[in-house]
């Protein structure tokens, strides 16, 4: 009798069909996310896939930072908490196991943000320019 392994890859592409263009992608800077304040379905996707048990977070999520905390969390013009000021964007998608809550992103501050192909949207308008903040510009 012979066993041959049998090994399975799974790979997924992220999509940044928001991403307006390539400037400052070169210049992301880490973030750390607190997942208890992301929505799955809206800011993240569960896994289904029994060999990739992991969940993503969507690139191209707009973030704001907990003042309390340090950590990231979605941006809500309506929050009180810190994440009513607009920090960037998650640029690349990021694994995290169910079980986690804290997870490290790329934080993308400066750059070019199609704002209609934002995940859970985003209104240009609610983000109040700051000449110390993020440098995004939406188109």
């Amino acid at each position: 009798m012979t066993v041959q392994p049998v090994t399975t890859s799974v790979t997924y592409t992220a999509s940044r069909s928001w991403l307006g263009s390539l400037h400052g992608t070169d210049q992301t800077e880490t973030a750390t996310l607190d997942i208890t304040k992301f929505t799955a379905g809206t800011h993240y996707q569960a896994s289904t896939d029994p060999a990739q048990p992991y969940y993503r977070v969507l690139s191209g999520v707009p973030l704001g930072k907990i003042t309390a905390s340090g950590l990231f969390g979605p941006f809500d013009p309506a929050a009180s908490d810190g994440r009513q000021v607009f920090a960037g964007v998650v640029y690349d998608e990021a694994l995290f196991a169910p079980s986690q809550t804290k997870v490290a992103a790329a934080l993308l501050w400066h750059g070019v943000v199609k704002a209609a192909k934002v995940p859970g949207g985003i209104d240009p308008t609610k983000v109040t320019p700051s000449s110390t903040g993020p440098l995004i510009r939406f188109v």
